[in-house]
């Protein structure tokens, strides 16, 4: 009746197990480390980057107390904050002699100091949000004009390159505030461009106005299409935030949009925050330009090297280190970019990129590649006023229609990496930080004190009224109590899932509903007892008929707290997550662990004589 077969005993002692393994990384805290990350778009991060920084540092006699080499870092673990800033000076100097013009990113941060053998197993310590951990909080300001008159500019250019294309004559377009002003010296010409305008360009509502030969149709931007355009804008920004962020090596950072028009970021860990706002505030343009093909005899790019370049070109060096002359003329700008992809060449079947332009630069880049047939075309990223040449491809064909391949001595991961930033590698309208706030780690470890030692106090205050009160079955109790906790962090550190104080509060919030299952349990058997029962069927009876109850609680609980969770943000997702991650553990813990361990003490035994359940020992 109480006594459960061997592998749930296995299954529990497992679990109980694994729990431990994953809570017991969050016991080492973090150590001052320094990070570095490419500053330029297309600078890789590499073993020579992790042997570089290694000489570095042995150089110096700093010993670091772990160093790792991700896809986009090299992190270094160092014993305390002095020798943190020393490390951080040494390989600035080292990676940056030109300090105008650095190659990568070294910044301040923090690390796990778990073992390497807990780290191997992939137990991980959970992250602490920016209240418990410290780290900088920006909330950034879109300019959503700067986004609408962008979007006229382009719809101008779309407009004047059609009605050329139609042989509509007209005697001018221009913006003139938030409109589109198209002139026209007869109706019927007029009436010809504004049916195809209104074919072409559904996001443009048209209205006629003038009279006699100074005819106008009035363009502006639907609501429906600005509000579209906006909300465009402000994700392609979420994501090359995104993006710059990873340079710093935070974890979990918060990035999110809160009204209309503005942006929320939350760096925790982050410890250097110019280095921080200059990531963020970083601007990023893509030009094609053509290669100086007359200029690529190996006498002219020894004397470009040296400094020595042709008049009306630049000089720059491909990934593959091969120095490239290109044309100072701007073909073409990622404001032309609609859309760009990884993927693979139809013919040869290597790693491509596929480019998709608006009208106007569709137009543009068909009439170039006609013109330069077997020619080689830059694609550049700027960056801070300097340039970096992303590939240099050979002009095959002639090609229209507004889509563009890029392929040739790349692989699939430069192929992402290039999608990526031709994709996302500018902001697509401005912004400026109108907030900026500071979280010390000493603030964000006093949080983590003040908030465990609650949670500390609210348990051994819950314990020790379970176990006046209800006696051994109270042990019991307590004992689900700490597994319910334990299972609640290793889940958190499992999943990697990122702990605030609303957290720590719903941690407290778990503890009072994880007691109040077992209050159920222990008082429902100690009923059947008072009815007069035997002892093992008022055990069996009180887990059994008791667990209903704590389903339909725990479910209405995990609905409200599903809710919080789909459509709270910040704080209160925060606590959401935590809340309805220790609804699922406190059933476990309080139904599964508790009676596990009431059948090991009562359940091998065929007659028994006392319960100990409470001031009175029930026969």
């Amino acid at each position: 009746m109480n006594r459960y077969p061997v592998w749930v005993y296995v299954t529990v002692t497992f679990a109980l197990m694994l729990g431990a393994l994953y809570t017991l990384p969050n016991f080492f805290g973090e150590a001052p480390a320094i990070q570095v990350s490419a500053a330029r778009a297309t600078q890789k991060i590499d073993s020579s980057v992790l042997s570089r920084v290694e000489e570095t540092l042995k150089s110096a006699g700093i010993q670091p107390t772990g160093i790792f080499l991700d896809l986009a870092s090299v992190r270094v673990r160092l014993a305390d904050a002095d020798t943190q800033l020393k490390a951080k000076e040494l390989i600035g100097k080292t990676l940056n002699p030109d300090t105008e013009n650095p190659s990568f990113t070294v910044a301040l941060n923090l690390l796990s100091s778990s073992p390497a053998w807990l780290t191997s197993m992939h137990a991980l310590p959970m992250y602490l949000g920016l209240d418990l951990r410290g780290g900088v909080h920006f909330l950034l300001q879109v300019d959503i004009r700067a986004v609408a008159t962008k979007r006229l500019e382009g719809l101008v250019g779309d407009i004047r390159t059609g009605l050329r294309d139609k042989s509509i004559r007209h005697t001018g377009i221009s913006r003139e505030g938030s409109s589109i002003v198209v002139r026209f010296r007869d109706a019927d010409t007029r009436g010809k461009a504004k049916q195809y305008i209104q074919d072409q360009l559904s996001d443009l509502s048209l209205l006629e106005a003038g009279e006699g030969e100074d005819l106008r149709l009035v363009g502006s931007l639907k609501p429906e299409a600005a509000k579209r355009t906006q909300e465009f804008a402000l994700r392609q920004n979420i994501q090359t935030l995104h993006n710059r962020i990873n340079e710093l090596g935070v974890a979990e950072p918060v990035i999110q949009q809160q009204g209309a028009d503005r942006v929320i970021v939350q760096l925790p860990g982050v410890q250097d925050t110019a280095k921080a706002k200059e990531i963020l505030g970083r601007t990023a343009t893509l030009e094609i330009r053509m290669v100086d093909e007359e200029n690529m005899a190996p006498s002219v790019l020894q004397a470009a090297q040296a400094g020595q370049v042709p008049f009306g070109s630049e000089f720059y060096v491909e990934r593959n280190g091969q120095p490239l002359i290109v044309k100072k003329q701007v073909v073409l700008t990622g404001d032309r970019l609609t859309d760009a992809q990884p993927g693979f060449d139809n013919q040869t079947q290597e790693a491509a990129v596929h480019l998709t332009l608006d009208a106007t630069g569709a137009r543009i880049f068909k009439d170039i590649t006609r013109e330069s047939v077997g020619k080689r075309m830059a694609i550049l990223l700027i960056e801070k006023g300097k340039g970096e040449v992303v590939t240099a491809p050979v002009i095959r064909t002639e090609i229209g229609g507004g889509r563009v391949q890029i392929s040739g001595r790349m692989s699939t991961v430069e192929a992402n990496d290039t999608a990526l930033l031709l994709r996302a590698g500018s902001l697509a309208a401005p912004m400026d930080i109108i907030e900026e706030r500071t979280v010390g780690p000493s603030l964000g470890a006093d949080n983590i004190r003040k908030g465990f030692q609650s949670t500390i106090y609210g348990f051994v205050a819950l314990s020790l009224f379970i176990i006046i009160y209800y006696s051994l079955f109270g042990l019991f109790s307590a004992a689900a109590l700490i597994a319910n906790v334990m299972f609640l962090i290793a889940l958190l550190s499992l999943l990697q899932a990122t702990l605030t104080l609303p957290g720590i509060a719903a941690i407290a919030l778990t503890l009072g509903m994880a007691i109040d299952a077992n209050v159920l349990i222990n008082e429902r058997i100690r009923e059947e007892l008072r009815a007069g029962v035997s002892p093992q069927a008022a055990i069996a009876a009180g887990y059994e008929r008791a667990f209903g109850t704590i389903i339909d609680s725990n479910v209405t609980t995990l609905l409200a707290g599903l809710a919080l969770l789909i459509f709270g943000s910040g704080p209160v997702r925060g606590f959401a997550v935590v809340h309805c991650l220790g609804i699922l553990t406190s059933i476990f813990s309080s139904v599964v662990v508790s009676r596990s361990l009431v059948n090991l003490m009562y359940g091998s035994r065929r007659k028994i004589e006392r319960v100990a359940i409470g001031n009175t020992s029930w026969k």
